[in-house]
């Protein structure tokens, strides 16, 4: 056995992004929190979220219009009581963050993205700059330029890591979580801490918590073509059902219509607010395609977007659709997307004169763990907060900026639970250290990465944009053959930050087609050759250990 590294915090957070910090934020004037981050702070999806958390600030928009909208592009399987919660309880949460530092554009002040503007300078009576994304029936996106997850994540990040009472570790992954029964504890199956695999000291840590949340993200990482960071690998809802926890909904994973189609930059995500603000979406012959597909034209949902995209790739035999906005003046062009025209032009694409090559990219995991409006778990003491979690916000399919806003509003929920339960926890007792006292070190580094990439292309191929049941049957087959390699992989050989995620995106994997296949319909983001009408009587997919 390894010597024993043990942590000891009231709440371990595990995820470092917009739901992680705005919820440890939130403990520390209270308790101790340690807030574990699997790659440098700042990497992951909320810092490369591009377009905007959607709130209604703006005196011609309501919170019912909110609902409305996100219940139509959730395509009738949005839970109504979840969403009302979140639309609710949005302002105060956005509020929150805007007290923090946040800087979101004004009127006054559109498209510094915080960077070149004076903290100190904002008047409490400036409007924000509100720009309109698909499925938005109102202007009601607030946002920092074309950068809002920097703006964001970066703000929480300094608050965070000056805060006496928050302990950070980057570079750590979570392993596995510890329940009470691993220690021999009586009563309600409770979580008790975590394994932890610390990447820089190679080994294995525990950290003992009265709470654990999982604030990893999402699974976007299981398909070969993602606008995700590496980090997205399904790593929490992979713990959480190896735990015990349902998980419901999971065939649900959205397709971002624009990625850049760039052998340099393969997930460069372009931002719905390019067609909000009036881009089209164009044929390799320059005629515009969306009208033919709906009437919303440019600004229908994410999965109509995505599906079209597709079919006309697939029609035409083309790599790749395109992204317009040069008819509207330069200036507004720069002003408004400073960020996307910068990185364009590191690669010879001027955003001002030419159409933009995209294809569509696993972009967001819709389902997720289950959880009730506190963000609770089915393990007591678990909670699961942002993409990793299930709530009944997304349904069928997210609306553009409703993510952020679940994260902020979740980790302001959570929060007021956990503290409420805290005083009646008692701590565990020292947990029993990692053993790997009969492994080796592995020197068939190439089998995991074989692995890797045989998923990735046949989730890509058997379970993207359109599926089919035999395609679904043939990508099960293929996980079981993998996860019996993997599980033997695991059991002979010292854990790697590769071996960690193929195991997770393997057991991830296989839920999401699991799922996929119960669900004899298509309806959002699942569309199915076999079955290709809506049922009358819609149910979420929820699967049991």
């Amino acid at each position: 056995m390894q010597p024993l590294t043990e942590h000891v915090a009231d709440v371990l957070v595990i995820g470092s992004g917009a739901a992680g910090l705005s919820l440890a934020l939130r403990l520390a004037g209270h308790c101790k929190v340690m807030v574990l981050s699997k790659g440098p702070l700042n990497e992951g999806s909320t810092y490369y979220a591009q377009g905007g958390i959607a709130a209604v600030f703006d005196e011609t928009d309501s919170i019912a219009s909110h609902v409305e909208d996100t219940l139509v592009a959730g395509a009738g399987l949005c839970d109504r009581e979840a969403v009302e919660f979140i639309a609710g309880n949005a302002r105060h949460c956005v509020q929150w963050l805007i007290d923090q530092g946040v800087l979101f554009d004004t009127e006054a002040g559109t498209g510094t993205g915080g960077e070149n503007d004076e903290r100190a300078g904002r008047h409490a009576d400036e409007r924000y700059h509100l720009t309109r994304e698909g499925g938005h029936s109102h202007r009601r996106i607030l946002h920092a330029a074309d950068a809002t997850g920097k703006e964001v994540e970066t703000t929480l990040v300094s608050k965070a890591a000056s805060h006496p009472n928050i302990h950070i570790m980057e570079r750590c992954n979570a392993v596995d979580l510890i329940g009470s029964s691993k220690i021999g504890l009586p009563g309600t199956r409770r979580v008790v801490g975590a394994y932890i695999w610390n990447r820089e000291k190679e080994r294995v840590e525990t950290c003992r918590a009265k709470s654990v949340v999982l604030a990893t993200g999402g699974t976007s990482k299981v398909y070969q073509y993602t606008t995700n960071p590496d980090i997205s690998s399904g790593d929490g809802i992979a713990m959480a059902w190896r735990a015990g926890c349902r998980v419901a909904n999971l065939e649900f994973n959205q397709f971002h219509p624009t990625c850049l189609f760039h052998p340099q930059a393969r997930n460069f995500l372009l931002t719905e607010a390019l067609r909000g603000e009036g881009a089209y979406l164009k044929r390799p012959d320059g005629t515009r395609f969306m009208p033919d597909f709906d009437e919303r034209a440019e600004l229908a949902p994410r999965d109509i977007v995505a599906r079209a995209i597709d079919h006309e790739m697939k029609r035409l035999g083309a790599d790749c659709m395109y992204l317009d906005i040069s008819h509207k003046p330069a200036d507004f062009i720069r002003q408004h997307f400073p960020m996307i025209y910068q990185k364009l032009l590191t690669l010879d694409i001027d955003l001002t004169r030419e159409p933009i090559p995209i294809v569509p990219a696993a972009h967001y995991t819709c389902g997720g763990v289950m959880v009730d409006q506190h963000g609770r778990t089915d393990l007591d003491g678990l909670y699961a907060i942002g993409e990793v979690s299930y709530t009944g916000l997304h349904g069928a399919n997210r609306l553009a900026s409703n993510s952020l806003l679940e994260c902020l509003v979740y980790g302001w929920s959570a929060s007021e639970d956990i503290l409420t339960r805290l005083p009646s926890i008692k701590l565990a007792r020292q947990l029993p250290p990692w053993d790997e006292s009969r492994v080796d070190n592995s020197d068939e580094q190439v089998v995991l990465q074989h692995n890797w990439h045989e998923l990735r292309l046949f989730m890509w191929d058997y379970v993207g944009i359109v599926r089919t049941t035999k395609r679904l049957e043939r990508a099960l087959h293929r996980i079981n053959l993998l996860q019996r390699e993997i599980d033997e992989y695991y059991s002979n050989f010292r854990i790697s930050n590769n071996l960690l995620e193929v195991r997770n995106l393997t057991q991830v994997a296989e839920l999401i087609v699991k799922s996929a296949m119960l669900r004899k319909e298509s309806r959002g983001l699942h569309y199915t050759l076999d079955y290709p009408d809506m049922d009358a009587n819609p149910q979420p997919t929820i699967l049991h250990p």
